[in-house]
């Protein structure tokens, strides 16, 4: 068993306009915010408590999950007044923990298909103060690197470079011993990428890398989020509960769609992330576009490679 902790208070600037009206973790992907993705892989995993480190938009969060039964796990919601970082977020959430178990740290733009449970048997097996997921890219010069020995402990943190001295890099999902938390100064900026991470491994510490290759995608823009969403739908389209869809309509490129939708006759959409409680009126055709919870579309309309909502249309780029 352990406790986690979800990293959802980035402001989400590379995925504007769609973090204008909700922060990135609360999108949808395939029918669910990536935030609720990221809960069930945690459940998965044998996590029983998680706090969500909130900051932007944080009062969106909480009508949505609220104490976590809906999940079967306890759900707490720690709120950062001014943004901490990734280490100092750590800190401010782990207050509302235990320290006696392993806790299982999440960046809440990362969809990701790996053991978690695995991970934190690696990190107890190993004994370790700190253990990284790492998966192996094809072209890591976009990426920071994390060398590993023989044993898989990680003797170093590189930042970007030409020439990589390895294809390893860090996938944003950390199991750490709770003392080495307790170390994180509180109410601080600190990253844990740049400064907690390479001063443990200088100072000796038992810092490893699980390495697992599988699905992984950093959902950071908008056409990482497009992408995330096709990957997990199945088919052309895929509907939540409650939405109704005339015979005529035509839905095709891994399309998803809220709960509670009514999609009009003769309507053609491909390749569109459709929010909760949506309308489209007969006739639109939509391709590459996002749109919001609760947005009407009127009768007609053709947006492409477009962010609709109640009060914005903005282009995009998918």
């Amino acid at each position: 068993m352990a406790v986690g902790i979800l990293l959802v208070g980035g402001f989400g600037t590379r995925l504007k306009p769609l973090t204008d009206e909700s922060p990135k973790p609360m999108l949808p992907v395939a029918g669910l915010p990536v935030t609720e993705h990221q809960i069930l892989a945690a459940k998965k995993a044998g996590v029983h408590t998680l706090v969500l480190a909130t900051s932007y938009l944080a009062e969106i969060f909480t009508p949505y999950f609220g104490d976590g039964a809906k999940w079967g796990m306890k759900i707490l919601y720690a709120v950062e007044k001014e943004p901490l970082g990734t280490g100092g977020a750590i800190r401010n959430a782990a207050e509302l923990l235990g320290r006696d178990e392993p806790v299982v740290v999440f960046n809440g733009d990362v969809l990701s298909r790996h053991s978690i449970a695995d991970q934190i048997k690696f990190h107890t097996d190993n004994k370790a103060d700190v253990t990284l997921h790492l998966i192996d890219v094809e072209d890591a010069r976009a990426f920071g690197c994390v060398p590993t020995d023989a044993d898989g402990r990680v003797t170093a943190f590189l930042e970007k470079m030409d020439n990589p001295v390895t294809n390893s890099i860090n996938a944003g999902c950390y199991v750490f011993s709770p003392d080495v938390i307790d170390k994180i100064p509180l109410g601080t900026v600190v990253s844990v990428e740049r400064e907690t991470f390479p001063a443990l491994v200088a100072s000796g510490r038992s810092v490893f890398g699980y390495k697992e290759q599988s699905y992984w995608l950093d959902v950071g823009t908008p056409a990482a989020l497009f992408k995330g969403s096709r990957d997990l739908v199945e088919g052309d389209f895929q509907a939540m509960a409650g939405t109704t869809i005339a015979p005529d309509a035509v839905i095709t490129g891994g399309t998803s769609i809220g709960a509670r939708c009514t999609i009009g006759a003769g309507v053609h959409i491909d390749d569109c992330i459709i929010g909760d409680d949506v309308t489209i009126g007969d006739g639109a055709r939509l391709s590459h576009s996002f749109i919001a919870h609760g947005t009407a579309v009127a009768a007609g309309v053709q947006k492409s490679a477009h962010y609709l909502s109640q009060k914005l249309d903005l282009p995009i780029i998918v």
